[in-house]
């Protein structure tokens, strides 16, 4: 399985497993599927953090959603700001102070409260220390102060109305755990004795680098136990394995499938499928000349892409539409503006004048025209001598990868530039784009559903520090005026207004060609249905249940064989066994994370 949240660009993959339904029918259940208690997720990406400041991959800000509360979560029914941490929130009528009510009564898994000051503390922390930024940095960027005048009351005031403060996606930390640390960048704290301490729906209780990572139910959690006892991530080196686990039924869930595997996986007994429209976007990166926040040139890619007609021909030369209908089968949506379809309030598509057309005759002409001659041997030269040949990289784990690699290759040497293909590990990957050492980079990020994140990760401030530290850019973007509108959107309480600033942010980008935004592809899921009944979806009722901007899916997770009682916390939809047609999930949900850039940032995939 692969989460996504903040989706992660280059090492983030999102990861859902979903239920469909079209009626409830009563099923024998196996004896082992009654007792069973054990929640296994199929993982095929990396962890690089437990601590929740600095985890950046998919996987890693997903277990901070299952083990942490947040202020606020978006509910299940439709995504949207629910109490959770905070029972209540209310904006000062200028809309530059916040006030939280702090739940009482809630406890760390030592026995200590949680209070408002750790609140306070977690925000203080991320304004004061910029590897405290790292995972969700976007979030504070606009505060001013952060206080609590006592044990169940936070005071936020921002210097400008910042429109997202009821859904702020950063996990509250106690104060006594980490206020001794001096450097979150510190092994310690990727310990359980560290980031172990929590208090959401469920506890760590192992981990093993590459392994897996175990969890047990908090049976004190405030919204009341999950129904299941543990809740297993276990490592496969890749998705083939996990799908063999799955038939073998030493998993339960698994996604991240490629086409072949999901239609392979249909009709086998005990198994349910699932095809869900997704809230990540793919993308192909493109090294314009990237730089840090001070501007200073970062990596060694190929300077001919500074020039954006060559940046341009790249883009006419990409076809989009024949990556849906050949590398995903059909199972995605094409790609547009950085917000996906499924978000359509805020989603963007070029207009027929704005959009620039899959034309191979185009893209030669537009070089032909920018100076860029072919040679004998059909490759193209800059006006300086120096030949048009790029480097592609990508997940080497991947089948989407290797099949957009194959075909932009092809594509490229028809408009006479050479490409080297060298897909690589998740963590090779993250280093490298994390760094600028890339010339084109097949990569994507999990969104919310506010658009501030996706935007936020094509901001000038979005880029790393000159020492490395900081940054949760995408794109290593930096333009004036999509900033600007940027900023506009952020401060706008008319809804419609901000719509338009999104989408004009959006087309901003776009102009300048520094991604091709290829694809929202559908997440493509597997579940044992002989060993769960169901899970709470987001959104409801059809929904995700694993890619969630939430932990809705693992808490409402019901075994097969159990009564559904299961309380969402802001609504009790379950989907339960199916016979016949699969219906198609939506996918809303983070880090969720909604993936950043950390390493690179989310897959962010």
């Amino acid at each position: 399985m692969q989460f996504q949240r903040r989706s992660g660009r280059f090492a983030r993959v999102g990861a859902v497993f979903a239920a469909a339904t079209l009626a409830a029918i009563p099923l024998a259940v196996p004896a082992q599927a009654q007792q069973g208690k054990v929640l296994r997720v199929a993982l095929t990406t990396g962890i690089d953090h437990l601590n929740p400041f600095t985890a950046a991959l998919s996987a890693s800000t997903q277990i901070g959603r299952f083990t942490f509360e947040f202020l606020t979560i978006p509910n299940a029914e439709k995504a949207e700001a629910s109490p959770a941490l905070a029972e209540s929130w209310t904006p000062s009528a200028d809309k530059l102070t916040w006030t939280f009510k702090i739940r009482s009564g809630v406890k760390w898994s030592d026995g200590k409260p949680v209070t408002a000051k750790d609140a306070a503390f977690t925000f203080n922390r991320m304004l004061t220390d910029e590897n405290a930024r790292t995972a969700n940095g976007n979030y504070v960027a606009n505060f001013e102060t952060v206080t609590a005048p006592d044990d169940t009351t936070l005071v936020i005031k921002t210097k400008a109305v910042q429109v997202n403060m009821n859904l702020l996606d950063v996990p509250i930390v106690p104060e006594h755990i980490w206020a001794p640390i001096k450097d979150l960048k510190d092994p310690s704290t990727d310990t359980l004795a560290v980031s172990g301490v929590s208090d959401g729906p469920f506890q760590l209780t192992e981990y093993k680098p590459n392994e897996y990572v175990k969890f047990k139910a908090n049976k004190g959690y405030w919204r009341g136990a999950p129904k299941i006892d543990e809740l297993q991530l276990l490592v496969f080196k890749d998705t083939e394995a996990a799908v063999n686990a799955l038939k073998q039924g030493e998993v339960d869930v698994i996604n991240r499938l490629n086409p072949n595997q999901f239609e392979a996986l249909k009709g086998q007994q005990g198994i349910t499928t699932n095809a869900a429209p997704g809230r990540r976007y793919d993308e192909l990166s493109i090294n314009f000349g990237v730089t840090d926040n001070a501007n200073n040139p970062i990596g060694d890619g190929n300077p001919v892409l500074k020039d954006i007609n060559v940046r341009k021909a790249i883009t006419q030369a990409v076809d989009t539409q024949a990556i849906v209908d050949k590398v995903l089968k059909g199972l995605g949506q094409v790609g547009g503006g950085v917000v996906p379809a499924i978000y359509a309030d805020y989603h963007w598509d070029p207009s027929d004048s704005e959009k620039v057309k899959f034309d191979l005759a185009a893209a030669n002409t537009t070089l032909e025209q920018a100076g860029y001659r072919k040679g004998p041997d059909g490759v193209r030269t800059a006006p300086g001598g120096a030949k048009l040949e790029l480097r592609l990289t990508g997940h080497a784990n991947r089948s989407y990868d290797q099949g957009v690699a194959q075909y932009v290759t092809g594509w490229l040497k028809d408009i006479g530039i050479t490409v080297k293909q060298d897909l690589v590990s998740d963590d090779e990957l993250s280093d490298r784009t994390q760094a600028g050492k890339y010339d084109l980079a097949i990569g994507g990020y999990g969104t919310n559903p506010d658009p501030d994140y996706a935007l936020s990760l094509h901001t000038c401030g979005a880029r790393p520090a000159p020492d490395g530290k900081g940054g949760s850019t995408d794109t290593f973007f930096c333009d004036a005026a999509y900033d600007e509108l940027y900023k506009k959107q952020l401060t706008e309480t008319d809804d419609t207004k901000r719509a338009e600033y999104v989408k004009q942010a959006q087309a901003r980008l776009y102009s300048q060609f520094p991604t091709i935004v290829l694809d929202y592809q559908n997440a493509l899921e597997a579940y044992r249905s002989d060993k769960f009944a169901g899970f709470t979806t987001q959104p409801q009722p059809k929904g995700a249940i694993l890619e969630q901007t939430g932990y809705w899916g693992v808490y409402g997770a019901t075994p097969a064989g159990t009564t559904n009682t299961a309380d969402s916390g802001s609504g009790n939809t379950v989907l339960w066994i199916v016979i016949g047609a699969v219906v198609v999930v939506v996918l809303v949900g983070g880090g969720i994370a909604l993936g950043r850039r950390g390493k690179t940032s989310e897959d962010r995939e």
